[in-house]
Order: C-alpha cells, then structure tokens, then sequence
C-alpha cells in the first residue's frame, strides 16, 4: 500500500478532516494506494503557500531558477524504477511507458531551464517625443495545473515546469487515479531545492473533486489555470475559470486521423499506425483512432496491419508484454461497450481480439459508420477503426468530420502532396510519414475545436504564464492640455 499525503509549503500532511481514499489498482483490484482526501480547505492552504513563496521565487535570478530546475531534471531521471514500480501499480501499464514518461518529463525540465533567459520583452517605437515604450512579460502568481493519470509523470511535470520557468508558482492537483505518481514527482521536485511553497500538491477523492477544482479556481491568488484531460471536463473548467476571468490552457480529448494515401510506404505507415493505435493501450490523447486509407491501397496495408498486431502480446506488464492493462475495469466496460455498438451496427473486427479482465488485445475494426458511438467518440483504448477512401477530399472530408482536433498524420513519398493534404486537417499537431503520438518538450503542444486552446511547449508557454506589461519612460517633461 502507498501512502499519500498533501504537500503543501515543502511539508507533507493529511487532509484537514484527515479523511482518505483509496485507489483499486487495474491487475490485482486491490488498494494499492490510500490517499490523502483534500477539501476546500486543503485546497485554499495550497495555494496561499504557493502565494506566499510567489515573491521569492519570482524575484531568483535566472540562473539561480535554471539550476534549480536542471538538479530537478536529474534527480527525476534518477528515480526511474520507482516511478516504474508505483505507475505499473496504480495505473497497470508497462515500465517502458513509465520509463520514457520520466525520461521526457525530465527533458521538460531541461528545456524550461534552459527559456529562464528567454522570457523576453521589447521597445516599441513612440510616437510621443521624449518617451520610451517598453513591453516587458512578468510572471503572473500563482498557478494551477491539473494533470491527468494516463501519462502521468510527463503531463503532471508539463503542467508546472514552464510556469515556473516564467517566475511563477504552481498547485499541482493530482489525480485519483494515480496520487502516489504525482506525490513523488512533488515531492522529488522538493528535495531538489525548488524551495518551500513553490510547488505544491492537492490530493482528493473523486466525489471531492468539483469542491478541490472550483475552490483552486475561485482563489484571488490564483492568475492562471491549465489543465490535460477530458473534453466534458475541460468545459466545466473552462466555464468557471471564465467566471473569475482567468486564462486557462486546456489540451482535451482527441480522435487523431491517419490518412494512407496510394503511394505511401505502406511498411512505415503499418508500423506507424500500430504504434500510434496501441502504445500504452491507446490510453494517449493523440492515440491514432481513424485510419482513412486510399482504396487501392486497402487491402496491402490491412495485411500488414495484422501482422504486426498479430505479433503483439498482451498481458501482465510486470512480464514482457507489448499491450498491458487499461486503468480500470470501468474503462474496460465502456471501451467493449463502444466496440460491440459498433459490431451490431454493422462494423466487424478485422483481428480476433481478447478481453481478460482489465486485458484487452488490440482490436481493429472496419465498417465503422455515423450513428455510431465508436464514429464519433474518442474510444482512450486499444481500439482503431480503419475506413477506405477513394481520394484525397473524401479522406480530408473524413479527417475533419470530428469535433476534435488534437493531432493527425499523412502518409505519402511525395512531400509536397502530403503537406498540402496537412495544412487542409483541421488540427493543432499534424505528422507527414510518422505517427499521431508523438511530443517534444520545445513544441507548440495543443489543439483546436473541442480538443482545446492554448499551447504547451516552452517558447509557446511563455505567452501562456506571463503578463505582458506595458511600461513607459520620459526623458523631457511632457506638454498636458490641461
């Protein structure tokens, strides 16, 4: 059992109730972590220690703030085989997810120590004689960042890293579902002298969430709000941060298109595809959902597709597996259920697929149409359906008939014809001859209609967490009309 406690001006503690939860783990449905439950009042502790820590951190130099970061960067890295051991428990996937989230958290890390001397401003040309007109960017306060479980080190680690390289200190509100995983990252960001406050940790059941969430949001200290997760969610968020007038960052949910055109290699898109469909059971918000796939071409890439899924194993991820567990019987439940809607409606798997339990194989589907659920949905399993097209406008037609638009892929050898076919996706990330799951800590990370606003991803960020000032500076005395 992993005990889980808040974290909040650099000093662990229960809730103010002292009231806990725990979370049932996917292979054994078992507890496998007890929790801290947070509250209003544990919420509004957090963030008046991130307030009051805000004017010391904000006010480091910045190569004082840039070798903090990097000492966290190290140690995170450091800690692989823990964050392993506690991932693989609270959330059931493999240790190569977990290793590669710390491994790119880590990097996160880096790359936001390195913007601490980017956050940059200008002089603007006057037309007032004798002033000087400057726009300086400042950080804003505090800030909230709300991370989802299924890749829980990197999007916990992106939901602080570049506020804190802007000057900014954060409230990190864990979720249920892995609370352990997010207390370690905390914690490890502490113990490399981050400092007291800077960050701070939010644990809470999930009956108790809307009380956490809307307590963080309503708090005056708090300037800016971010949250990964689900689009139903991200609304709600976003409805209240509008109330209190605060900017949000909200990256949601996806259903990322791949379109196979006739002259792709067909090798390199079946390999794409298989990976971008089933890493980490599809439980990524990029998963590669919809394959729209020329007609002529149909066939050679299905047959490669089976092979490869053919090839996958899955089971227990403490073994040498390729697909693990999803995070809960529930979401097992409700994937089946979108896949059998879709079965009696007229689709048909074209692999055999295998449930066990909270084990689902890879399942891909063909005949997949508008009515439903699985058309329009995003499945977050290991589920992909594939669709043949006969051109380049009714796979376009088809990419952008979505309410998301998270990422996308084009395959294609001609470079020129699989550009022009991205810039028509309606998405805020789109590959040409590379899978839909794909991130870099430099890049502008985000989507468009219901999959979100606003952009991760270090130089991006920077618009995001800082207020942009205008300051001014006369060098004559000024001529007032009255």
């Amino acid at each position: 059992m992993n005990p889980v406690q808040l974290f909040i001006n650099g000093q662990s503690r229960p809730a103010a109730d002292g009231a806990t939860f725990e979370r049932f783990g996917p292979l054994s449905g078992q507890a496998v972590t007890q929790a801290a439950a947070g509250k209003k009042a544990d919420a509004v502790a957090a963030v008046e220690a991130a307030a009051k820590a805000f004017p010391v951190w904000s006010a480091l130099p910045p190569g004082e703030k840039r070798n903090r970061l990097l000492k966290a960067a190290d140690l995170l890295a450091s800690r692989a085989e823990a964050f392993i051991k506690i991932g693989i428990e609270e959330m059931g996937s493999s240790g190569a997810w977990y290793g590669f989230n710390v491994h790119l958290a880590a990097n996160m890390l880096r790359d936001a120590a390195g913007m601490v001397t980017q956050i940059q401003g200008n002089v603007i040309p006057s037309d007032v004689p004798g002033r000087m007109a400057m726009a300086m960017r400042v950080p804003c306060g505090v800030v909230v960042g709300m991370a989802p479980w299924n890749a829980p080190v990197i999007l916990a680690t992106r939901a602080l890293a570049m506020p804190l390289a802007c000057g900014n200190t954060v409230v990190l509100k864990a979720s249920e579902t892995c609370p352990a995983t997010h207390e370690l990252l905390v914690k490890t960001l502490n113990e490399a002298g981050l400092g007291e406050g800077v960050v701070n940790l939010v644990t809470h059941s999930a009956e108790d969430a809307p009380e956490v969430v809307s307590a963080l949001i309503a708090h005056p200290a708090v300037k800016r709000v971010n949250f990964t997760g689900s689009t139903h969610v991200g609304k709600i968020i976003a409805k209240q941060c509008a109330e209190y007038l605060k900017p949000v960052v909200l990256e949601l949910g996806g259903k990322a298109p791949v379109i196979v055109c006739e002259d792709a290699d067909l090798d390199e898109a079946a390999n794409a595809i298989a990976f971008g469909a089933f890493f980490n059971q599809g439980q990524i918000c990029m998963s590669t959902e919809r394959v729209l796939v020329n007609e002529k071409v149909a066939d050679a890439l299905i047959t490669r597709l089976k092979a490869k899924i053919d090839g996958f194993v899955t089971g227990d991820p403490r073994e040498q597996v390729h697909i693990a567990h999803v995070e809960s019987r529930r979401a097992a439940d409700r994937i089946l259920a979108m896949v059998r809607d879709a079965e009696q409606k007229g689709a048909r798997a074209i692999t055999e697929y295998r449930v066990n339990g909270t084990a689902i194989s890879p399942i891909l589907l063909e005949g997949i149409a508008p009515g439903m659920e699985l058309y329009t949905e995003e499945s977050f399993g290991p589920v992909c359906t594939l669709e043949r097209v006969k051109d380049d406008d009714e796979a376009v037609a088809k990419a952008n008939d979505s309410v998301f638009g998270l990422s996308a892929a084009v395959f294609s050898r001609d470079i020129g014809h699989a550009l022009t076919l991205a810039q028509r996706i309606e998405s805020g990330i789109c590959h040409i001859n590379s899978a839909t799951v794909d991130d870099e800590a430099p890049m502008p990370f985000g989507g468009v209609k219901d999959s979100g606003y606003g952009r991760f991803g270090s130089q991006a960020s920077i618009n995001e967490f800082t207020e942009l000032r205008w300051i001014t500076m006369r060098s004559t005395p000024k001529h007032y009309p009255i």
